[in-house]
């Protein structure tokens, strides 16, 4: 499996596979030919259909200013991979370079004829169960795995965890309208206001968490920063609930780090036995897999065992299988910031399950086994 640096990435939303993704091959384009004056892209399967609804030729033409680009809708594609741009580079009249680039999801690309160190594997495991097994038998913890792997990842995982925060914290200070012709309001700010201090406690975390989604999916929708989890389209899950702990549980910050370093083994195994794209996955690889992430986070804040934390994630997986990517009018609003409010809640509800279950009786489901499920799931959903 590649770093967690390849799946925790910031970036300008509203998706990772048509923001994050053709920004980041555009720059790197230019890094190593800095010399062009003039771009010509074309975008294909998603980036191309919802291309529009999803800004992503703002985004790109963004990413280079102020050299020209124009950007191409295009409908065939020749490669053998659901979801890419073709950049061409000018200098005068010349053509200096072509590159084809696949977007992964989550915002990771890989380019065609180059070697970059981003795609490079780090971890020796990719299966939950082999590396369940390995840290039984080094007694380990999940946290624990990721920094003998990655000794230096708490330092971007600290990063990560800052930009979440803000992106809550962004939403939650704004009104008006969202862009775009659905004309949608934005309504965190009101939700939060809205929260009632004289409810038990659990009604008025719910109350808050789902408003804490719903700004950093409002900020995804109008283009600010947000952390992919593992995408952008789901980027209100974890970061909702590591607010909430924050803020409301008051839980230290390193723990929280750890958290995302446990999250991050579980997003790493699908989008390396799977997939994390809703354009190859659907909304299941989206919004399923952030569940599944968020799910095994809180069950190692709140003190699950390896097998508890892999039940957490399992729960939060199954339960999307077959779930779809159909955006109203292709804006990652409807049903898309509402659904990261819901799956908040589910991923909360799952670690509940797994710890309160777990204790009673042993998972019969593996993470490993639901991953290979949503994988033939999307391959006959998107296929």
């Amino acid at each position: 499996m590649e770093s967690l640096t390849e799946l925790y990435k910031i970036g300008s939303g509203p998706s990772s596979s048509h923001t994050i993704a053709p920004q980041r091959a555009m720059r790197l384009f230019l890094q190593h030919h800095p010399a062009i004056d003039y771009f010509e892209v074309e975008l294909y399967g998603s980036l191309s259909l919802t291309g529009k609804g999803h800004f992503t030729d703002l985004a790109i033409q963004k990413a280079v200013e102020p050299i020209s680009c124009r950007v191409f809708f295009k409908l065939d594609w020749d490669y053998d991979f659901p979801n890419g741009l073709l950049i061409k580079g000018y200098q005068k009249d010349q053509l200096i370079d072509t590159w084809v680039v696949y977007s992964l999801g989550g915002g990771s690309i890989k380019v065609l004829q180059q070697d970059f160190d981003f795609q490079k594997k780090v971890y020796p495991h990719q299966s939950l169960s082999v590396i369940k097994s390995y840290c039984k038998e080094h007694n380990l913890s999940y946290d624990d795995y990721v920094y003998q792997i990655e000794p230096d990842i708490k330092t971007h995982l600290a990063v990560i965890l800052d930009a979440m925060i803000e992106s809550v914290q962004q939403g939650l200070g704004k009104d008006g309208l969202l862009p775009g012709a659905l004309k949608i309001s934005r309504i965190s700010k009101q939700m939060f206001e809205k929260t009632r201090k004289n409810l038990p406690l659990d009604q008025l975390y719910r109350q808050k968490i789902t408003s804490y989604a719903y700004a950093v999916m409002e900020e995804n929708a109008s283009l600010g920063e947000v952390v992919t989890a593992p995408t952008c389209g789901s980027a209100g899950i974890l970061a909702s609930l590591m607010y909430h702990y924050l803020i409301d549980l008051e839980t230290d910050k390193s723990r929280l780090i750890d958290s995302l370093a446990v999250a991050g083994i579980i997003g790493n195994i699908v989008k390396t036995n799977a997939t994390i794209s809703g354009a190859e996955g659907g909304c299941q690889a989206e919004v399923g897999v952030g569940t599944a992430m968020s799910a095994a986070a809180i069950a190692f804040l709140e003190g699950g065992s390896l097998d508890q934390i892999e039940y957490a994630a399992e729960i939060g997986m199954e339960h999307h299988l077959g779930l779809t990517c159909d955006p109203v009018g292709g804006y990652v609003m409807i049903p898309c910031i509402e659904r990261n409010a819901v799956a908040s809640l589910r991923a909360k509800d799952a670690a509940f399950m797994a710890i309160y279950i777990g204790s009673i009786k042993a998972n019969r489901v593996s993470f490993d086994m639901v991953v290979n499920t949503m994988k033939y799931t999307g391959r006959k959903d998107c296929g």
